[in-house]
């Protein structure tokens, strides 16, 4: 049975707001709009900016974004790999933002495409990045959706990300960033307020909300423990 957790019916005022606040430059908002607010989930899957969560393919986003992206896998010190898409200035229904995509791919596929990637370089103290081959480049654009990482390019306060996406069920702060997650277990979705920097906005499928609270509360206490005991 379809259950739909939130398509909002707001105000005209309220939305009239919300996009005078977000949308940068005057641009309107399109007939089929995409914004972050309208999740809806249907049958326990997450579909928001027209893609559905371990479903939609990276050539859906590249159609819906009206962008190629950029394809690397980061790999971090611990040896675990992602494979990204990154979307740089996005525009969905006149909203800015940058997106990473995080793809849904089976360990050995990953794994033969590290081998076959080229122009590994490190980009932090423990994240290094392989870009693909061209002939996994073409492979990628038909592995679903795992994440959506949603980077607004207008700053949200509490007030506005309370009116659009409700209550949190949960309000975490992560101990050494300072950055405070608001965690939406029914929407699958995950803000992150930066004190200072950008929001972040995750899309996940719900099965994986109660893994990124256990992540946050086991990072808290490794760092507490190694700030008690230097």
């Amino acid at each position: 049975m379809e259950k739909k957790i939130i398509i909002w019916v707001v105000s005209l005022s309220l939305v009239a707001v919300a996009l005078a606040i977000l949308l940068p430059g005057g641009r309107k908002a399109d007939s089929d709009p995409k914004l972050p607010w309208d999740i809806e989930i249907t049958e326990q899957q997450v579909r928001v900016f027209g893609l559905t969560l371990d479903q939609s393919r990276l050539q859906s986003a590249r159609d819906t974004f009206q962008d190629h992206g950029k394809l690397n896998i980061f790999v971090s010190d611990e040896g675990v790999p992602a494979l990204e898409a990154y979307f740089e200035r996005v525009f969905l229904s006149g909203l800015r933002a940058d997106i990473i995509l995080t793809l849904k791919t089976d360990p050995s596929l990953l794994a033969q495409m590290m081998e076959r990637g080229s122009r590994i370089s490190r980009t932090s103290d423990t994240i290094h990045k392989i870009a693909l081959s061209t002939e996994d480049q073409m492979l990628a654009a038909d592995l679903p959706i795992e994440l959506i990482n949603y980077v607004p390019a207008a700053n949200l306060d509490e007030a506005l990300i309370l009116r659009l996406f409700g209550e949190p069920a949960d309000k975490i702060v992560e101990t050494e960033t300072g950055i405070a997650q608001w965690v939406y277990p029914g929407k699958g979705l995950s803000i992150g307020l930066n004190p200072e920097g950008k929001e972040l906005l995750q899309y996940m499928p719900l099965n994986q909300v109660d893994a990124l609270i256990q992540q946050i509360e086991r990072n808290n206490r490794e760092f507490e423990a190694a700030q008690a005991n230097p």
